[in-house]
């Protein structure tokens, strides 16, 4: 499936077809997809060991970097079909990402990082609006929600512990109700009692908005609560192994 074809998958939180992805200056493919497809809703939990090419994967569904062939379509977007404006619009608007190491703001406050992605997406607040919520109250709901209590979301993220900053970069994902949420490896820092509740918190969170989530962990202790588990080895036809993917 080329990304014309992926256009008429407009159901489906995420189409991959056809996909080939070569590093630079690399003699061969080290992702090589013919079909994927995610489900608007669906939690799936993507596996394979290191180097297997997980990352990048992601940064291709996030429309970060672009395949040399074949097509990612989200939502019904072919991503092909934006300049690279447009797909950090796009993604501002409709994929949150929640990242191993966090990536928040260590001056603004834990309520002010969780802002952030409306601040970027016209679109989430109008989600917001057109729920008749407001940001600020839904990213004080939120923030409940994943048991920041009313003095950490005050506090700037580096006050923070490790498992706050942690639901602090979950609840900037999810505000705005975007329909597709990533997480790479977001559990690798917690003990396992508080990765299950992490993990237990964010899927409970993306049924409540239908968003779907693809999930990276090494961790198979976790996959058991996902709808599907994923074998990146078992799609990926690539011979090519990826350093530190």
């Amino acid at each position: 499936m080329t990304s014309d074809a992926a256009s008429g998958a407009g159901c489906a939180a995420v189409a991959v077809g056809g996909l080939r992805y070569r590093w630079p200056k690399a003699r061969v493919d080290c992702l090589a997809i013919d079909d994927l497809t995610l489900a608007a809703g669906e939690r799936v939990f993507l596996r394979g060991p290191s180097g297997s090419g997980k990352t990048t994967l992601l940064s291709l569904v996030g429309g970060v970097i672009q395949p040399q062939a074949g097509g990612v379509c989200v939502a019904g977007q072919p991503l092909s079909r934006l300049s690279a404006g447009a797909r950090d619009r796009f993604r501002a608007d409709n994929i949150g990402f929640v990242f191993q190491l966090f990536n928040l703001l260590p001056y603004l406050s834990a309520r002010d990082n969780i802002l952030l992605a409306c601040r970027f997406s016209a679109a989430r607040r109008a989600r917001l609006r057109a729920a008749g919520v407001t940001a600020q109250a839904e990213a004080g709901r939120l923030a409940a929600r994943l048991d920041l209590d009313a003095g950490a979301i005050e506090r700037p993220a580096a006050e923070l512990s490790v498992g706050q900053q942690q639901r602090v970069a979950a609840a900037r994902a999810l505000i705005g109700r975007p329909g597709l949420i990533i997480a790479d490896e977001p559990t690798s820092a917690l003990d396992a009692d508080r990765q299950q509740a992490f993990v237990d918190l964010l899927l409970g969170e993306c049924a409540a908005s239908g968003a779907a989530l693809l999930f990276v962990s090494h961790d198979l202790r976790l996959a058991a609560h996902f709808d599907r588990v994923l074998d990146l080895a078992q799609i990926n036809h690539a011979t090519a192994v990826e350093a530190g993917a």
